[in-house]
Order: C-alpha cells, then sequence, then structure tokens
C-alpha cells in the first residue's frame, strides 16, 4: 500500500487528484495556494478536499513509521516469520499493527510471565487442545515447591491461557464490533462530591446511563469532563453473555469435559481481567476522539466566521474599555489603527463624572476627527454604550458593540508588549477593541484561537488535533481575504501562504528599513524569501496604489504576461482592462487555454479583473439592543428582543441579548423543522430577533426561541 491508495480508500477523491496534490504538498506547496493557483493540476479541487488528503497524508506517514518501529521489535526478539511480516506489511489501520504486535510486546510481570517461569506453558497448551481427559494427573506433574497442589498448577495454566485468549485478534476484533453496538456509558457520582457545589453543574449525570454510540458529542465530553474533575465515575460495560459466547465460540473446540471446563474459567477471567478494561477503554477513546472532531469542526466554522467578521475599514477609531470603578479606558486610533491618545474617564458610579466626561469625548471626537466608536461588550459595556449616545456629537457618529473576548489575553502577551512596551494592559485592551472593529481578522490572528471564546470543550478536546485545524483555518481566512504587505503585522504576515514567522520578522524589518515595498516583485529582495516562499505568497500579499495594478489584486505575478496579452488583444492598457467589464467580456477565454491554464483558472483572472482585491467580508452594520433591557432582572419570558450570535455549539446556538449572560436557543428552537446543523440555520455575529422561552434567575440560564 502506498501513500496514493490509502488515501483513496479513506475519500472519495480520483487517485490521479490525490497523486498530483500529493506531489505539490511534497513540494512545500500549500492548502491556500493548492486551491486557487493549481487548479488544473488537482481537478479544481477546494481547500476542504486538499485537507483531507493533507489528514490521511498524514495518518499515513504516522501509520508506516509505527510499523517500522514493530517490525524492528519484532525482529530484535528474533521472532519475527515472513508471514507475520506481511501481515504487518498489510495492515491499513493502527488498531491491526498494535494487535499483531500486541503477543511480542514487553510487558511488565503478569500472572502468565509468572506461570511460564514456573514452566506451566506445556501445561497450559495441553488444556487449550482440549483432548486431555485426565487432566489432573497431567498437572500433577508440574508440582513443585512453589506448585504444590494440582490446583495452583491448573490455575497458573488458566492465567496463561487467559493472555493469550486476550491477545487473539480474531477475538479482539469480534468484541469490538459487539461495543460498537451494544456498549453503554454510564455515570455515578462519587458520595463524596455529591454535596459540593463546583459539582452541581454536573447533576444530570450523577445517575446516568446512556448507548455510547447514541451519546452525542457534547454530552460525551460533559460527561469526560465530569470524571477528570473527579465527580462521577464512568464506566464502559456490554451485555457479559454476549462477550463470553463470542470468547467460547472462538475457544471451545471439542466437548472433554476435564479441558473445556478450565477453558470457560480462562475465558471469563480473560473477558473480565483483560479484555473488558482493555476494549471498553479503546472504545471510549474511539468514542472521545469522534466528539472531539466533531467539537472541533464546530470551533473551526464559529472561528472561520469570528474571522471573516465584517470589518469597518481604515476609519479613525475611539474605543472605549468600559469600567464602574476603574473607569472607562478611552483610546483613539488612526486609520491604520495606530494609538494616538489615550486617558481614562469615570462617567458611572461610584465617582459618575458625568459632565466631564461628556466634554472629554466630544474634545476627542472633534480633535482627531472620530469617525466611529467601538465599546467593549464587557462589564458596564451597555451602561457605557447609553452614556455616549447621549452625547451631542457636532456630525453623526456611529456606534458599535464590538465582542472583547481575549482582548485580556492579547493585552498581556508578547505581541502587545512588543506593540506598545510603554503602555500598560489596560491601553492594549482599548486598542484591540478598536482595532476589531477596523479589521477583526488582523486583530485576532494575534491572539490564541482557544482563548477567543466560541466553540465548546475547547480546553477538553485534543489539544495538538485542535491546534492544527484552527491553524489550518487561521491560514485560510488570511489567504482568502489578502493582505497589505506595508501595514500587517508579523502576526498576521505569519499565516501567509509560505511566509511563516521567521520570513514575516524578515518583512517588517524590511520595510523599517526600506520603506513601503513598491511591488511584489520586491519581495525577493526580503533576506530568506527565496523562489519557492515567492511562488507561494506573492499571489496573497497586496501593494496598495502600485506601478503594476496586477499587483493589488489576486491574479498570481506567473500570470501577468497573460494578463497583458489579453489586455493587448482587446485593444487596451492593462490599466484601461481593469475594471473595465465590457473589455473583459469580449475576452473569449478559449483563446488563452495552455497545458498550464485551464478554464478554472482563466475564470478567476477575469473575475478578479472585474473587481480587483476586493474584500471578500461583507460591510458592518450598526446593531441596537433593546434600551430598557440591561440586566436579567428586566427580563421576562414571552419578551422579544434583538440579538446578536456570540457562540454555536452541537446543541444551539447562545445570544447576546445585551445583558451579561447570553440566552441558549436549543437546536429544538431554531426552527419548525427537524434541525441537524446549527450553522445551517444561523451564522456567528447575526442579528436576530428572539421570543424569552423561560427566565432561570437562580442559575442564571436564559431560554430563547427563533420559532414565531
Amino acid at each position: 500500500m502506498n501513500t496514493v491508495s490509502f488515501i483513496a480508500k479513506q475519500t472519495p477523491i480520483s487517485e490521479k487528484q490525490i497523486t498530483k496534490t500529493v506531489s505539490l504538498l511534497d513540494e512545500g506547496a500549500t492548502i491556500p495556494f493548492i486551491a486557487r493557483y493549481r487548479k488544473e493540476m488537482t481537478g479544481d479541487l477546494d481547500e476542504v478536499a486538499i485537507g483531507e488528503i493533507v489528514k490521511y497524508k498524514t495518518a499515513f506517514e504516522a501509520l508506516e513509521k509505527r510499523k517500522e518501529s514493530v517490525l524492528a521489535a519484532i525482529k530484535e526478539q528474533e521472532a519475527l516469520t515472513p508471514e507475520l511480516e506481511k501481515r504487518i506489511i498489510a495492515a491499513d489501520t493502527l488498531t491491526q499493527v498494535e494487535d499483531l504486535y500486541l503477543p511480542y510486546k514487553k510487558k511488565r510481570k503478569t500472572k502468565a510471565s509468572a506461570a511460564k517461569e514456573q514452566g506451566l506453558e506445556p501445561l497450559a497448551k495441553v488444556i487449550l487442545e482440549q483432548k486431555e481427559e485426565e487432566i489432573l494427573f497431567v498437572a500433577s506433574k508440574y508440582l513443585n515447591d512453589t506448585i504444590v497442589n494440582e490446583e495452583l498448577a491448573l490455575q497458573g495454566a488458566r492465567d496463561i491461557i487467559a493472555e493469550w485468549i486476550s491477545e487473539d485478534e480474531k477475538i479482539r476484533n469480534r468484541l469490538r464490533r459487539l461495543y460498537q453496538r451494544k456498549a453503554t456509558i454510564s455515570s455515578t457520582v462519587i458520595k463524596t462530591k455529591k454535596d459540593e457545589e463546583a459539582a452541581q453543574k454536573y447533576q444530570q449525570y450523577f445517575e446516568w446511563e446512556e448507548s455510547l454510540h447514541k451519546c452525542p458529542s457534547h454530552r460525551l465530553l460533559a460527561i469526560l469532563r465530569a470524571e477528570n474533575e473527579k465527580v462521577v465515575r464512568v464506566k464502559i460495560v456490554v451485555p457479559e453473555d454476549d462477550a463470553l459466547d463470542i470468547i467460547d465460540d472462538v475457544m471451545i473446540k471439542t466437548n472433554v469435559e476435564a479441558c473445556t471446563d478450565h477453558m470457560f474459567l480462562a475465558s471469563s477471567d480473560a473477558y473480565k481481567r483483560l479484555l473488558a478494561p482493555a476494549i471498553s477503554t479503546e472504545i471510549l477513546n474511539l468514542a472521545k476522539e469522534k466528539a472531539d472532531d466533531s467539537a472541533i469542526k464546530v470551533f473551526a466554522q464559529n472561528l472561520k466566521q469570528l474571522l471573516l467578521a465584517s470589518p469597518l475599514g481604515q476609519k479613525t477609531i475611539l474605543a472605549l474599555d468600559p469600567g464602574f470603578k476603574s473607569g472607562c479606558k478611552v483610546v483613539c486610533l488612526d486609520k491604520q489603527g495606530g494609538l494616538l491618545h489615550n486617558e481614562n474617564i469615570y462617567p458611572h458610579p461610584p465617582q459618575r463624572e458625568v459632565t466631564g466626561a461628556i466634554k472629554k469625548i466630544r474634545s476627542l471626537v472633534n480633535a482627531y476627527k472620530i469617525e466611529a466608536i467601538a465599546i467593549g461588550n464587557g462589564t458596564a459595556a451597555r451602561e457605557t454604550e447609553a452614556f455616549i449616545k447621549k452625547i451631542p456629537f457636532d456630525n453623526p457618529i456611529q456606534v458599535f458593540m464590538v465582542n472583547e473576548s481575549g482582548a485580556s489575553i492579547y493585552s498581556a502577551s508578547k505581541i502587545a508588549r512588543a506593540e506598545f512596551p510603554n503602555y500598560d494592559v489596560t491601553v492594549r485592551g482599548a486598542v484591540s477593541i478598536g482595532r476589531r472593529l477596523a479589521d477583526p481578522l488582523a486583530e485576532l490572528v494575534k491572539i490564541d484561537a482557544k482563548s477567543i471564546g466560541v466553540g465548546q470543550y475547547q480546553h477538553d478536546v485534543d489539544q495538538t488535533k485542535l491546534k492544527n485545524e484552527l491553524d489550518t483555518v487561521v491560514m485560510s481566512c488570511v489567504n482568502s481575504v489578502g493582505i497589505n504587505v506595508n501595514t500587517a503585522s508579523v502576526p498576521l504576515l505569519s499565516y501567509v501562504s509560505g511566509i511563516g514567522e521567521k520570513l514575516a520578522e524578515n518583512i517588517v524589518a524590511y520595510r523599517s528599513e526600506n520603506g513601503a515595498l513598491q511591488s511584489r516583485n520586491e519581495l525577493k529582495k526580503v533576506p530568506r524569501l527565496g523562489g519557492k516562499a515567492y511562488e507561494q505568497a506573492a499571489a496573497f500579499l497586496r501593494i496598495t496604489s502600485p506601478k503594476n495594478p496586477l499587483d493589488n489584486s489576486a491574479v498570481h505575478p506567473e500570470r501577468y504576461a497573460l494578463v497583458a496579452k489579453m489586455a493587448k488583444e482587446s485593444g487596451v492598457s492593462l490599466q484601461e482592462l481593469i475594471g473595465n467589464k465590457n473589455a473583459i467580456a469580449k475576452i473569449k477565454l478559449q483563446n488563452y487555454i495552455t497545458d498550464e491554464v485551464g478554464l478554472p483558472t482563466l475564470t478567476d483572472i477575469v473575475k478578479e479583473l472585474e473587481k480587483p482585491g476586493v474584500d471578500p467580508r461583507k460591510k458592518v452594520t450598526v446593531f441596537e439592543f433593546d434600551p430598557n433591557v440591561k440586566t436579567i432582572a428586566d427580563i421576562k419570558a414571552g419578551m422579544k428582543l434583538p440579538g446578536i450570535v456570540n457562540n454555536i455549539t452541537n446543541f444551539g446556538c447562545f445570544v447576546d441579548i445585551g445583558v451579561k449572560e447570553s440566552g441558549l436557543i436549543h437546536i429544538s428552537k431554531l426552527a419548525n423543522e427537524f434541525i441537524s446543523d446549527v450553522n445551517a440555520v444561523v451564522q456567528l455575529h447575526q442579528h436576530l430577533m428572539v421570543t424569552v422561552l423561560e427566565v432561570d434567575m437562580s442559575r442564571k440560564r436564559i431560554q430563547l426561541s427563533l420559532i414565531d
């Protein structure tokens, strides 16, 4: 088996497409680059399909590495037969490899190994054959100073047989299938934890049981978190008789009761002591892995929506990080997000310096020609919004509530300290709020994605898998939007195809020493940015107001000559062709098809020529909460309230309705028909009108509905 055939078994993608894609990946191409600029080679595979190829390519490489390790270990024991080697090489899952390796795996001292040291393995083989009717007589031949009677000899032989049964590949596979069909998961509260306040959030799992394969991912992760926090004990079980029937079906060969009685005892021991713990753990780990994948998928979808949220664009912004006792931190930012001014105002209790605060805000708005105001949505947000909206500005100014999740993480980070070494965390946090309004993507890439707070159980899932998936999402978003190479930060540049952190630092250093880059071609002068990195990165980096207008588009430099030819044959200059829909409509794409360039690429080029460098994100819109609702005490069942979706899970979505606590719309309350995917109905940051179903003041929970 090779990489291509392995991937083809896991996906519906053709071997030809896989072969080309794997070749590009091996050459160092990135997913965004392949999806956008190598469509003819891959048969127009999108990023999702290429991502699947990457995933299974990685899995195949891990499988092959494990095979090499296992073969070497068995060979070292001089136990590797041609048949065993052939089976290990042919295995297409890690489970198969581990099952084949199990009999040769070095173990701690076991009951079976102790019995073998006592010389009882021949007796075990006699019982296993199930032909000897005088088994007590045979057992008497194995007595010694330690084994003083026949029962001890037979017990030792059964221990050896139990281990053999537990290592039998056929039995393990059949038991796996039984567990997959009939396993139940149950949780029971640990008595000493039952009355602890911290344990009450898991109250529904104090006595819980259901079919494992029907347990939804969010519930399984919740139960496992309760177990990790030592609140409950979790068990995975199947009907024991069904499991023993499987073992006996494989192991019992005759009706010689003298031996089969011992085989039944060995089978029961093998299952209870060895197989049940091992298989139940394995099956639970598989269920956890699926739950992780589901949670990571939700997180990735949420993160993508958050990163691609509407940007306000290059505007002068006044940003406020609200607070009561400590006041509101105010910063003024220029159109590039640079810090112009910062100070505190105290419009709320206990100081309540309203008049002074109004004068200060009006003065700052006029002095810095502020075009928009951003307010963080944390403590005192609604009060600060109400205060700002009462100020009589000379010109209309839009006021936006900005999700500040993770701003505190950024403000204390190495990146923030490097950007603002002379300012404290409060200033940095307020700057982050303002910048998020201007360009959410550029600001959020500076924060560990797990800290942004859009997902479920992100700290419980496989952290390596989560990081890889989120990094892929960030890279996809950054490259789909395109980056201004002369204003982008190091964190933002590092996600550009082919760049990475070191080259990003080199680009910023080059800008500092030489001024703004004037063309994409100038990227080649950046230290260590070689031909491969240039190929991968150039088309995702934009030069504003360039000499060559294509430098501010998604057209790859390798196709500049082709576009110039199109312009020449259309009888216009390159500058005149761009944005000229009439001239572009007359271009006959078939005339430009070559072995390297097909219709998919030509179609992309024409779209880009029509609207070069257009940001694919929607424009930001102002949202207003119900002015009469400021705390959970103001909310009553039956109310209809405006809200913003601020988190999506498998079981529903959470909606900010202007109070500290977000309300939940359960998946069953999203539509009149059955819904299996929450994202099919709502999106992150979507503006909704919701109906309040229930308010639980004691637990601070709000139930909402989208059903009219």
